[in-house]
């Protein structure tokens, strides 16, 4: 169990860009990805905002040079998309040189191919292509993935809502330390659906104007779709091939509220957990922690009980902290390898990202976000937050070199 883990690549594709250096710059420009619907087909296109990523099914096939003639889920594109950056940014050149796995998380999974599916068919049950439905499992975007990228070593598929790629990432650590794996390419995809903006628009919990991460006028989260994937190698597999390394992963915590099915606990009591568990992992020292990338999805509950959660494991030293998601959206089980990325950036860039929107203090924290981007500031260790509904909460910290 003494191995460390180290990252070597990152990939990204989301609303603000479409791969690691067009991210980095809307970071660097304060530009928001969240706008109303250019592709997805539904009666709230003109009226709910959401993170889209800016290219239709067809170009993203065109971009994987997939044939036309292939019914590949939007899921599975864009975790091609971000997986195969990841792999080219780390240099890998031969997949099998070392014992290689793929974990990948999602929660809509196929669904966008479904919908198609489901239309035709409830208005005539005669109608439909099965084709379609063959993607709708949550494992058919990893398969996909690692397929493309020639891994068979180990693959699997996480899904515990909004903390699944930071699950794993957790994961793919602990199979590097327990000697089961050399290297895992980690993260995880998500798309935009009709059935996830329903869903969310049922819960009454989606902003119909950009999202507002910590204010007090926060008034619901806007949705995002994206994937973001990290290449996690042992210490062994870098000594021996002399690897670039961007950080290490130091520390990671899990744990549960087991409060409610879709709300965080208001005390922020599992949230707590998980921070302090990430910490005494990385043996670090709540002071020693630069930044935090905030879960901050932008509603009442969430941030008012991470808010509480913070002040409770930092108590008057509170770091830097602000949540990306006003620039993204929220991307579901995206959000932690995402975010993850965002995390290496703020490492090798020397960033702490502002949190946009941002105006009114929040009444019941005495805690504030950065409000503006600070530049040429050492970032020696990163604390990012996932947090999942049914209270599945995640704590994974990144640290300089």
């Amino acid at each position: 169990m003494s191995d460390r883990v180290f990252v070597t690549g990152i990939g990204i594709i989301s609303a603000i860009g479409n791969s690691s250096d067009e991210v980095l710059n809307s970071i660097n420009l304060k530009k928001s990805g969240i706008k109303l619907s250019s592709y997805l087909d539904t009666v709230y296109k003109n009226e709910i905002p959401f993170g889209e990523v800016k290219f239709s099914n067809k170009e993203l096939s065109e971009k994987l040079k997939i044939n036309s003639g292939q019914i590949i889920t939007r899921t599975a594109l864009l975790g091609m998309l971000a997986a195969k950056e990841a792999i080219n940014h780390a240099q890998i050149k031969n997949i099998s040189e070392a014992r290689t796995g793929l974990i990948s998380a999602t929660s809509v999974g196929g669904m966008d191919r479904s919908e198609i599916f489901y239309e035709e068919f409830i208005a005539d049950n005669k109608k439909g292509r099965l084709r379609n439905i063959i993607g709708h499992d949550c494992g058919d975007s990893t398969e996909k993935i690692a397929d493309m990228l020639g891994i068979k070593d180990f693959i699997t598929t996480i899904s515990t809502a909004c903390s699944s790629s930071a699950n794993a990432i957790m994961f793919g650590a602990r199979l590097i330390k327990n000697n089961m794996l050399d290297r895992v390419i980690a993260g995880g995809v998500d798309s935009i659906t009709k059935f996830t903006l329903n869903g969310f628009n049922t819960l009454m919990i989606l902003d119909r104007q950009n999202c507002r991460p910590f204010d007090e006028k926060r008034n619901g989260l806007n949705l995002g779709e994206g994937a973001g994937f990290i290449v996690l190698e042992s210490e062994r597999i870098i000594n021996k091939n002399k690897k670039e390394i961007l950080c290490e992963l130091k520390g990671y915590g899990n744990a549960s509220d087991a409060y409610h099915q879709t709300a965080s606990s208001p005390d922020g009591f599992g949230a707590c957990i998980a921070m302090r568990k990430a910490l005494e992992a990385a043996n670090l020292k709540p002071e020693e922690i630069d930044y935090i990338n905030a879960h901050g999805t932008g509603t009442p509950n969430n941030d008012l009980s991470e808010g509480k959660a913070i002040e409770n494991v930092f108590e008057s030293k509170i770091p830097y902290f602000s949540s990306t998601k006003a620039y993204t959206g929220h991307t579901l089980g995206a959000s932690g390898g995402i975010e993850a990325v965002l995390s290496v950036l703020a490492i090798k860039n020397n960033l702490i990202f502002p949190n946009l929107n941002f105006e009114n203090q929040m009444k019941d924290l005495k805690i504030t976000p950065v409000k503006e981007l600070i530049k040429n500031i050492e970032v020696k260790n990163v604390l990012s937050n996932s947090f999942g509904f049914g209270g599945n909460n995640t704590t994974l910290i990144f640290s300089k070199i």
